[in-house]
């Protein structure tokens, strides 16, 4: 049985806010063009030169004031990281939504290697902490209120709900071997993209939290060994970079389950607007399910 449960936030209404944003922070929105679509609705504005940021609900409020704060210190301390554009004070507010404004990088998504995403990383986290204050990692915050709001079967959703409660168990339980520290909380190969002169740059920067380093760590060791997405000489040279093999650490299959519901969960979002995604998060949750291999697993 599917519920009836729907978010009022897609496309258009997304289209609607940045419109609307736009005028607040004197930004061109001809030729508006839609990037991805997650717990943000990401655009091109300003033929291609602005990237914008509209949050899905406007829950999503103190972690974009966060990503704002986040942005300037990194510019202060010579970070290679997003950077925001526009005199306005960000982020700009409509109907509750938050809306940033940020540089483009290129005309299109070119990604860092893995080796520069290593070095990239550890170079993050030997920052001094940033002046402000960070809250804790909380892996499974975000699980609860995607779940809450996703059009997926009931049997789909208290699948998802008894693993959540069975990996925070887990979780409670772990022995970290690197320090704990600030994190980018999202650190993936699709979040360090280059800039018009060939420069990576980590972008993507609303999920900085504290907490144990091997979070970070986790994307780019799953995207090689669960999913494929990354050969073993590049996930070699990911570790070479950064300095450490975040898959000899006991406690891998454990943040790796977590991710992995992670990526169900982001994905079950779209599940009511999109039948490709709804198609997607059943034969991911078919996986979960049998314990079978993640190679099928389609990028989003």
């Amino acid at each position: 049985m599917t519920t009836t449960e729907r978010t009022d936030f897609d496309a258009d209404a997304a289209g609607a806010i940045l419109r609307k944003a736009c005028d607040v922070a004197n930004v061109d929105s001809d030729g508006i063009e839609m990037l991805r679509f997650g717990d943000h609705a990401v655009f091109r504005v300003d033929g291609g030169r602005i990237v914008s940021r509209v949050g899905r609900s406007p829950d999503r409020l103190p972690s974009v004031q966060r990503e704002v704060a986040v942005a300037e210190w990194l510019a202060a301390e010579g970070y290679p990281a997003a950077r925001l554009v526009t005199a306005a004070e960000q982020p700009v507010v409509v109907q509750g939504h938050p809306v940033t404004f940020w540089e483009a990088l290129s005309d299109g998504d070119t990604y860092a290697s893995t080796a520069e995403m290593g070095a990239l990383l550890r170079r993050l986290h030997k920052l001094e902490p940033p002046p402000f204050s960070l809250p804790p990692l909380q892996p499974f915050d975000k699980v609860t209120q995607r779940l809450n709001r996703a059009a997926i079967p009931d049997a789909t959703r208290a699948f998802l709900r008894s693993m959540s409660n069975e990996l925070a168990a887990e979780y409670r339980r772990l022995k970290f071997s690197l320090p704990e520290g600030h994190l980018h909380g999202d650190f993936n190969v699709g979040n360090v993209l280059r800039d018009a002169a060939g420069h990576p740059k980590v972008i993507d920067l609303d999920g900085f939290v504290t907490g144990p380093r091997e979070w970070d760590l986790m994307q780019t060791a799953m995207y090689y060994d669960s999913f494929g997405w990354h050969t073993e000489s590049e996930y070699a040279d990911f570790v070479a970079g950064y300095g450490f093999d975040v898959r000899e650490w006991p406690g891998y299959t454990v943040l790796r389950g977590i991710r992995e519901l992670l990526m169900v969960t982001w994905l079950s979002q779209n599940a009511g607007t999109d039948p490709r995604a709804a198609e997607e998060v059943e034969k991911r949750v078919a996986t979960l399910r049998s314990g079978g291999s993640r190679r099928d697993w389609a990028p989003f």
